[in-house]
């Protein structure tokens, strides 16, 4: 006790010392006027100013989460006290706040004890010894907590779950939240990974894979300012509200513009579409609000987005658009008027020789203009005014009859042209035998929804694949860096696509292969991610330790992947207790009654929010119903969301993959809506709770779901 009032009475003089500087230097900054002219260099120097206040700003409230007494070889023994944003000392010599991103402070995530510490710097291998590796909690600018992690002058083991678990123990409000303070050696090797790679992370379910992403983006930022931009850098999560569910991470570490959306929003833009095309409700209705796909599953032939998310679909694709550019050029020659020809052998060389190099519609494009200044040149030669003007007139009339003879080289119209026209009927010669490629049962509903004007989410990844071919990329629709999370329910064409569009493979993949309920388009294995780019640029991480839940939730939803999926990608608990995971039943009259009594005893406690979980749409929109006839302040989430309210929330279980929750109640687990396929499903809603798990259940559990984790409440 002594100890820790001693270590809580040093570090308070400390941060005493430290608000003082740093709030001189904010005043400081505060008196120099606001510089809002228009030289540019001037405009610089307040970008500068204004930067540093926003930082300092940060600083005053929370200034350091953590102190490492680092001892480099050669020199003498200083605290290091880390921040999420670096701070110098008045003389900008040294540093009063190190930046979590800098070097030596990986330090702070990768040390466990031992007798010698390194790490990698600019200048090599920097090696010397840790004596001291503390946490503190300061919010508002005031010290809350200090916990000594490491004390090389302790007899006493290191104690790093001691403040993780502190941390992890605090209730969830509807944001996600950084995790700087807390990153873990494992989390701490994927954020600081080199750029041009491209990382795919298995992560169990609570690993804080969304946040290590983020986290790597701010580090990203830091480590290759000099050849990346943020405005440069996309995040491609699943739904509008996952985006504002995460959109406070990265503004809190001191990152802004980064592009956020979904793959549908951002193909839509691309591809010039009035709208993104979603899984139809027809689709999702198939999957899981009829019980799908319980019994057996369908051959990935008989799966559209299983097929178009395929490479296979791609090589049908190459072989459409080799078909398409060698008849790019029409037949005959182009008379401008009667007695004057351009040879089509001319038009050719230009279209496949001199502008090879261009794609297919900027090559049309130039063979066109250059036709057009060709028929300029030869009226020039016309012998009187008269037959100048009739020359023209006829010249205009058959250059634009002859341009409509050229193919419409545009994404939605080729795609289109693929399932409707082209080649005629299936196995009619050589572009029949192209079409033939895809399966029959594909072919024709997909010829069916494109006759009606429709596009659904599958197209999108061949769509754009066509538009990158025939298309130049331009600069501003490029990535330097692209997060895909959720990756699992992506399919490797997308990914393939993705790469078109990004420098150097530089890609964070993270997903969960035992949350891959979307089993009509997602992969199965990351070797079909891992496929698609050479071995050197590629890299494998699992993380296996969840975080979010706790030793009770984790154990019953690992037993639930053993028995319903036979999967070894279990969760190792980090050591926190709570609630054992409560299993209540709810059927017929009763059930209503039973789920407003389960919700009321989660009231009771400190929880700030709470999901409750259907199998289906419309009982998600049914049991809304019946609890705000209680007079309830409950929130229905049915997909279109664009903002997450937090509080009592009501949705199906498929829509809250990626949320976490203090408290989850699961209703109507039975036989008949949890079958022996939907056991991922199942385990999706069961590790969305941090604290609390209860289970309402009908007459039989299905088989996979422990049945003797509590009694019956």
């Amino acid at each position: 006790m002594e100890q820790f009032q001693s270590a809580y009475q040093e570090e308070k003089e400390r941060l005493d010392r430290t608000l003082d500087e740093v709030e001189a230097r904010l005043r400081e900054l505060r008196s120099i006027p606001v510089y809002t002219g228009h030289d540019f260099t001037e405009q610089i120097l307040e970008s500068g100013r204004e930067a540093q206040r926003q930082q300092l700003e940060k600083s005053v409230r929370e200034p350091y989460f953590g102190r490492l007494d680092f001892e480099e070889r050669g020199k003498e023994a200083s605290p290091l006290y880390i921040g999420k944003v670096g701070v110098a000392d008045a003389d900008g010599r040294k540093p009063l706040i190190i930046d979590w991103r800098a070097p030596v402070a990986s330090l702070f995530y990768s040390f466990t004890g031992g007798d010698s510490a390194a790490y990698e710097a600019p200048e090599g291998l920097i090696e010397g010894l840790v004596y001291l590796k503390r946490n503190i909690v300061i919010r508002k600018g005031i010290l809350e907590r200090v916990v000594d992690t490491f004390n090389k002058d302790s007899e006493g083991p290191a104690v790093s779950d001691e403040f993780l678990v502190y941390r992890l123990g605090e209730n969830k409000d509807n944001r996600l939240r950084d995790i700087v303070s807390t990153i873990q050696a494992e989390q701490d090797l994927i954020i600081r990974a080199a750029k041009n790679t491209a990382l795919i992370i298995q992560g169990v379910a609570g690993s804080g894979k969304t946040t290590v992403a983020l986290h790597r983006l701010a580090f990203l930022l830091y480590q290759y300012k000099e050849q990346i931009k943020a405005e440069r850098m996309v995040i491609f999560a699943p739904n509008h509200m996952f985006i504002d569910y995460i959109s406070e991470v990265l503004p809190e570490l001191g990152v802004g513009d980064i592009q956020q959306s979904t793959f549908g929003d951002w193909a839509a833009r691309v591809l010039g579409l009035e709208e993104a095309p979603t899984d139809g409700a027809d689709t999702l209705t198939r999957w899981f609000d009829r019980g799908e796909p319980n019994g057996e599953r369908p051959d990935d032939e008989a799966l559209p987005g299983r097929y178009k998310g395929a490479l296979a679909f791609q090589a049908v694709l190459d072989r459409y658009l080799e078909r398409i550019e060698s008849g790019c050029v029409p037949d005959g020659d182009f008379e401008p008027w009667d007695g004057n020809r351009l040879p089509r052998e001319t038009i050719l060389q230009w279209f496949e020789g001199e502008y090879k190099h261009y794609p297919a519609a900027r090559r049309k494009e130039r063979v066109l203009a250059r036709i057009h200044r060709w028929i300029e040149m030869e009226l020039k030669k016309s012998p009187s005014p008269t037959a100048l003007k009739e020359r023209k007139k006829k010249a205009q009339q058959r250059e634009k009859a002859y341009a409509k003879k050229w193919p419409e080289l545009e994404a939605a119209a080729l795609y289109k042209n693929l399932f409707l026209t082209f080649g005629g009927k299936k196995g009619d010669g050589s572009d029949g035998e192209i079409v033939s490629a895809i399966p029959a049962g594909i072919y024709k509903e997909t010829r069916d929804y494109l006759k009606k004007g429709q596009v659904k989410d599958e197209d999108l990844a061949a769509m754009l694949y066509l538009h990158s071919r025939i298309q130049e990329i331009e600069g501003n629709l490029t990535f330097d860096h692209v997060v895909i999370d959720e990756a699992q329910d992506f399919s490797p064409f997308q990914v393939a696509v993705l790469d078109r569009f990004v420098k150097g493979h530089s890609f964070t993949i993270l997903g969960d292969l035992s949350q891959g309920i979307h089993y009509y388009k997602g992969v199965r294995t990351w070797e079909e991610m891992q496929a698609l780019f050479a071995p050197q640029e590629t890299a494998y991480f699992a993380l296996t330790r969840s975080y979010r839940s706790t030793m009770e939730i984790i154990e019953f939803a690992n037993e639930i992947l053993k028995k319903g999926v036979g999967t070894d990608l279990l969760a190792v608990p980090v050591f926190r207790s709570g609630e054992p995971v409560k299993l209540k039943p709810a059927v017929g009259e009763e059930r209503l009654a039973a789920i407003s009594e389960a919700l009321d005893q989660v009231l009771a406690g400190t929880h700030r929010t709470v999901a409750l979980l259907t199998r289906t749409m419309s009982e998600a929109e049914e049991l809304h119903r019946d609890l705000m006839d209680q007079g309830r302040d409950v929130h229905l989430i049915d997909g279109d969301q664009r903002q997450y309210a937090g509080g009592i929330s009501v949705l199906p279980v498929y829509l809250s993959k990626g949320l976490e929750f203090d408290a989850v109640l699961v209703t109507d687990v039975d036989r008949s809506r949890y079958g022996p396929q939907d056991a991922r499903l199942l385990y999706v809603g069961c590790t969305r709770a941090l604290h609390e798990l209860w289970l309402m259940h009908g007459d039989q559990l299905p088989e996979y779901v422990p049945d003797k984790v509590s009694a019956d409440v």
